[in-house]
């Protein structure tokens, strides 16, 4: 089996391929490890010291990958910063993780710039892949210094910025563990293991969505500490994702219900075309995925969907293929370090199938909101935390996700849930994505809405809206239905999938002062 983690592995085995680039490129064990050895004695020659930190605005691929592994045995904070963010979004990001270096690839040269000018980030502490005009090329950073391990490794930690939905983005900042850092990688491979994956060749893992999401973090990392070659995708194409697990026998991958959703829609003949059998774990999260989604997956994947839920802070669930057979709709129990309860507004245990906030606790470690004491403390239950999900348990302890606390509908006082609508909705084939979201009702307080992104070659309009809410019957109780469908030409979505729905719902409340 070897050892688990990166650095032990890749000296014992320094030819196994640990990363493939989205371009094709294949990157050595050994050669990676050499190139994370020298800029970690360059960074260290500049003065970083244990408990420091870095951040990166680097696309998917073997760049980085040594930036992350550098971090992850000097004892460094990474923070990787979503290079679609603005120059001040990114700026107040680099400036607020105190990074005392910044790694940019040259795709993202105006961005980075302008946020190391933002962040006030010195000139020799400037670092990029590629061409940046101000920034010094890695490859200098690394000249010169040896290839050998660093003498006084200790384990580093990410420190990944929550989505700021509302005031800015706050870092989830854990304490060091003083472990050495193959002994913390092993200890961080703990979670892949709860889905039983197994280490070493051969196995891949499909790299799907960009690497500033704490989830793409944790199990393309893991995975790579386990020995698995990280198959890199540059953006998500759903034909290009099939192609790959094919060519490179990938056998675990992370993904989200859009993932799904998109590669469900590519005609048969394209679906047909590729060997999926090689995937054995085929993990995904993030947001409510549909039951009929779900369920066409594992009619076409067969018995390899695995679900979990999850928050960067910690904490999570996990439901097999087998458990959600057997109780459709769940996202499982809860891990065996993870605690799950679900609360009422008072703060009391909800009975089994009471929607309430769903809270998680993890038993090895804690986190605080970096400088912001009174967000911390405000998600908190008696030693739980909050991340303003509704769900629910039933009597067996599976736990069923509703929505966002902030995206729950309130119409004549019930509460209907968004997700719930758009479930029961994006399974019609002339839809390609859907959002559903309470707009203002003079009577009822809110009204259902639903943004409906057609299949391609399908046109909006009145018809299509008729026909959406005939098959609702039936299915949907008529007070969740939309009292109206707009249509959109594309769903504004990030890079990962996840809907960006304030963009959508923000304007019909403009004129409230307000939205929800």
């Amino acid at each position: 089996m070897g050892p688990l983690g990166f650095w032990a592995r890749a000296q014992q085995s320094p030819d196994w391929t640990a990363v493939v680039d989205p371009d094709g490129t294949e990157h050595r064990a050994g050669d990676l490890l050499a190139r994370v050895n020298q800029i970690t004695h360059g960074l260290r020659a500049l003065g970083l010291r244990p408990g420091d930190g870095i951040a990166s605005m680097l696309p998917n691929g073997a760049a980085a990958v040594e930036v992350y592994l550098a971090a992850l045995q000097a004892g460094w904070y990474l923070t990787p910063i979503n290079w679609h963010f603005t120059a001040p979004e990114a700026g107040y990001i680099v400036a607020d993780s105190e990074a005392r270096a910044l790694f940019v690839h040259e795709r993202f040269a105006a961005a980075g710039a302008a946020a190391a000018d933002e962040a006030g980030i010195p000139a020799g502490a400037r670092f990029c892949y590629g061409d940046v005009p101000g920034f010094t090329p890695v490859a200098e950073l690394r000249s010169g210094q040896p290839a050998d391990m660093p003498a006084d490794r200790t384990a580093g930690a990410t420190m990944h910025y929550t989505s700021g939905t509302t005031g800015r983005p706050k870092g989830v900042r854990r304490a060091l563990s003083g472990l050495d850092p193959d002994e913390a990688a092993e200890l961080g491979t703990g979670l892949l293991q709860f889905f039983g994956i197994t280490p070493g060749q051969p196995n891949a893992h499909l790299v799907s969505s960009p690497n500033y999401h704490t989830a793409v973090t944790v199990f393309g990392g893991s995975a790579l500490h386990m020995g698995h070659t990280l198959v890199c995708m540059d953006a998500w194409d759903s034909e290009q994702a099939l192609a790959l697990v094919e060519r490179y026998r990938v056998t675990n991958s992370h993904m989200v219900p859009t993932h799904f959703k998109r590669m469900l829609s590519l005609p048969d003949e394209a679906r047909c075309r590729y060997d999926l059998s090689s995937m054995k774990w085929l993990i995904h999260a993030a947001a409510p995925c549909p039951i009929g989604i779900k369920q066409a997956m594992l009619d076409w994947w067969g018995p390899c969907v695995w679900e979990y839920y999850a928050a960067t802070e910690g904490g999570g669930t996990i439901a097999s293929p087998q458990d959600w057979a057997a109780r459709p709709g769940t996202v499982g129990t809860a891990w065996p370090i993870s605690e799950i309860m679900v609360a009422d507004e008072n703060g009391d245990d909800c009975p089994p199938g009471k929607p309430g906030t769903i809270y998680m606790k993890m038993g090895l470690s804690d986190f605080a909101y970096k400088d912001d004491p009174e967000k911390t403390r405000a998600g908190r239950l008696r030693g739980y935390f909050t991340v303003g999900d509704i769900g629910y348990l039933d009597d067996a302890g599976y736990l069923f996700l509703c929505d966002r606390k902030a995206d729950m509908i309130i119409s004549g006082g019930a509460n209907i849930y968004p997700a719930e609508v758009e479930a029961e909705i994006i399974v019609h084939p002339k839809v390609a994505d859907v959002a559903v979201f309470g707009i203002p009702d003079e009577d009822w307080g809110e009204q259902v809405k639903a943004v409906v992104q057609p299949a391609p070659g399908v046109a909006g309009g009145d018809e299509l809206a008729a026909e959406i809410l005939a098959s609702l019957d039936g299915r949907l109780a008529r007070m969740k239905w939309p009292k109206s469908i707009d249509f959109i030409e594309e769903m504004p979505r990030d890079p990962s999938g996840k809907l960006l729905k304030r963009r959508l719902r923000d304007p019909y409340w403009a004129d409230r002062g307000t939205s929800i």
